[in-house]
């Protein structure tokens, strides 16, 4: 590429640099540009949205946006076409200094679906700095004894640019006296010297003023000129002369105060105050250097005064020069490189942006949760850092690009076992020994109505008793829900069946909110038919259960008191707990069931150990009465040699007294009923 004096582009130009320049190539899910510095605003970089794979449409919607931590108003996304185009003027060495790698990384991110590209925009150097040399003119006194092929230091230029831009290319001019000396001290670096060529002779020529110049290697090159005035000097002539033209030292960004970093050694051939030598700074050293070295000006000791960071300067290039006592005094140059060595002193620094909190505990895995950003000051190991999640599941880290990661999720979640985690980031990095941060990260998780309503147990029994008054309260049953919020509200709603020749809603109902179940109408237990069933053999904890399973699938029986009591001749008894259909093996099975569902309803008669008051089987009373209702209870054991006889039933009929007083109901119907159920009061053949 050409470009002008000014750092400008030609049309021409500009598309050449354009095609030549704005590369691109995806790979680790990153994006490749590269422009030049100086570029025009609008300077088009790279068609990003296509580049990227996306469609033009999607950019507003998805919110497609572009950042950068330190240099966000340098590029710019025009959202219409896609392209990226240069928005503000890019100095490279004002962004980067005299690095040799120069880019601007940006993120990209797009929503719906979240999605993260890395950009990487690399600012290409062009030749916009001249050589300079630190003042307009350098006094060089020589006196006029010096032998020919003397030389004398002069200071060179330096130059902005890196690269073939910064290589420095020096010229003389025409003079009969002097030739000019370039000796390259490393490859930017250069040391110059005078060359004495004619003897000077102060009363014919007292002073020379030659022109030295410095020509860079861009292209196209650009020169800096200082005039160098020679004074010819009389009697004092000897210099000072330095037994190294350039001293190098590294010393540990952590060195001391006052911690010696080298010894100058400068000697005159002359004699008395002509070979006395002070040491003394360049009158033009930067003050950066004053505030952290001293030079002791009788010994040439130069100490540190001020601490060292690595990480804001690398190196200190010094300029001494030592001057006689001599009138006029001769002075020398040398040069002091002082490489600063870096130390593990700063801990990796964590950045944490959360993009997707809270989450749904039904969420994908490999969703991700936050973008995370570490960084380190150091160089080398001491700036390679790493980063570890604690706890390990159900969450990890996954590197995107350099010191970029993600927060995924990778295993399901389950609000109801764990509604929030708490994630410690460590960020450490590679120095001895390594230094850490941490960042924490709360992830809340969100409900999903994942969880069914579970009742505290599978079945209730309800004691009701008959002749209630229509729409009395019964019962209240009551549910969980696992979930939260809205997901958690439950209703409540009855199953509908057939209770023989009516629907169950008939007889009761539920409130939807309150869980309270309602008797729609009086109950008669004198509707139930009578079942007979036939018991199990005692196990040897002599409990003896058995079950009566009414005609009516419901979970209400007709009963008047909680308690049973033995037919005339026996004690008045104590009974255990009546409950509906009981699971235990020991519990009573049914003969042949009339009328009934086989996890119908039942009562359950146990004995045993858990009621103390009890009798043991021998003692058991031959019948039993249900207070307040017509039912008698009629007990058989079974045969001891374990043979089940059909003969042996429990059976259930009417008290003698009951029957009188329910001749005044119902009339022929309600008659047959009470002598059927006198029928069966000591049915023992069937």
């Amino acid at each position: 590429m050409v470009f002008s004096r000014r750092g400008g582009l030609g049309a021409q130009d500009l598309l050449l640099s354009l095609l030549l320049l704005a590369t691109w190539e995806v790979g680790s899910g990153q994006l490749h540009y590269s422009i030049p510095e100086e570029a025009k605003h609008g300077t088009f970089v790279g068609r990003i949205a296509q580049d990227l794979g996306l469609e033009l449409a999607e950019l507003v919607p998805r919110l497609f946006r572009v950042a950068s931590k330190t240099h966000g108003d340098l590029l710019e996304v025009n959202l219409q076409n896609g392209i990226l185009f240069v928005n503000s003027r890019i100095d490279r060495e004002e962004l980067c200094g005299r690095s040799a790698e120069c880019s601007i990384h940006l993120e990209v991110i797009v929503d719906r679906p979240l999605q993260v590209f890395h950009v990487e925009v690399k600012v290409k150097d062009i030749n916009d700095n001249p050589p300079v040399f630190r003042g307009r003119e350098q006094i060089i006194f020589i006196p006029e004894s010096r032998l020919l092929d003397s030389r004398f230091p002069i200071e060179g230029a330096a130059d902005a640019d890196i690269g073939v831009n910064a290589l420095l290319a020096y010229t003389l001019s025409p003079s009969d006296y002097f030739s000019l000396d370039v000796q390259a001290s490393d490859e930017l670096s250069k040391s110059l010297w005078l060359e004495l060529r004619k003897s000077l002779d102060r009363e014919e020529t007292p002073e020379l003023r030659l022109l030295l110049t410095a020509t860079d290697g861009g292209k196209p090159e650009l020169q800096g000129t200082v005039e160098l005035l020679i004074t010819v000097l009389d009697v004092n002539d000897n210099a000072p002369l330095f037994d190294q033209a350039v001293y190098r030292v590294h010393l540990l960004e952590t060195t001391a105060n006052g911690t010696l970093v080298t010894t100058l050694n400068a000697s005159d051939a002359d004699e008395g105050v002509n070979g006395e030598v002070v040491f003394s700074f360049d009158s033009a050293i930067s003050r950066d250097i004053q505030e952290k070295f001293q030079v002791d000006s009788s010994s040439g000791e130069i100490r540190l005064i001020d601490k060292l960071d690595y990480e804001e300067t690398k190196s200190y290039e010094i300029q001494v020069k030592a001057v006689d006592k001599g009138s006029p005094p001769m002075s020398n140059h040398c040069k002091v490189l002082v490489k600063v060595l870096d130390v593990n002193d700063n801990a990796p620094e964590l950045a944490v942006t959360s993009l997707y909190l809270p989450i749904r505990e039904d969420a994908p895995l490999s969703t991700v949760i936050a973008l995370i950003t570490v960084s380190d000051r150091d160089s080398g190991a001491n700036g390679q850092v790493t980063c570890s999640l604690m706890p390990h599941v159900p969450f990890k880290l996954v590197s995107t690009f350099k010191n970029y990661y993600s927060l995924v999720l990778d295993s399901a979640l389950d609000r109801e076992s764990l509604s929030v985690f708490e994630l410690v980031v460590t960020a450490r990095d590679g120095g001895s020994p390594s230094l850490w941060a941490t960042a924490s990260v709360s992830v809340e998780v969100a409900d999903v109505n994942d969880n069914a309503p579970a009742f505290a147990q599978p079945e209730y029994t309800v004691f009701v008793k008959e002749n209630n008054p229509p729409g009395c309260h019964i019962f209240t049953v009551s549910a969980r829900d696992a979930d939260a919020q809205e997901n958690a509200l439950v209703s409540y709603s009855l199953v509908e069946r057939r209770v023989g020749e009516r629907a169950l809603s008939s007889y009761v109902s539920v409130h939807a909110e309150s869980g309270k179940v309602y008797a729609l109408q009086p109950l008669d237990h004198e509707e139930l038919e009578l079942l007979q069933f036939q018991p199990r053999q005692p196990n040897p904890d002599w409990r003896y259960s058995a079950s009566l399973r009414a005609g009516m699938h419901s979970s209400v029986h007709l009963e008047e008191a909680g308690i049973l009591r033995a037919g005339p001749g026996g004690p008045d008894q104590q009974w255990p707990t009546v409950s509906s259909a009981t699971p235990e093996p020991e519990a009573g099975e049914v003969s042949p069931p009339v009328g009934a569902g086989v996890n119908s309803n039942s009562w359950t008669f146990k004995y045993g150990p858990g009621n103390p008051k009890q009798s043991g089987p021998g003692e058991l009373p031959d019948k039993f009465i249900i207070p307040g209702s017509p039912a008698i209870i009629s007990i058989r054991q079974e045969p001891t040699n374990n043979q089940i006889d059909k003969s042996d039933f429990i059976t259930f009929g009417k008290k003698e007294e009951t029957k009188k007083k329910k001749k005044k109901k119902k009339g022929n119907k309600t008659q047959e009923k009470k002598e059927k159920g006198n029928s069966t009061t000591d049915n023992s053949d069937q």
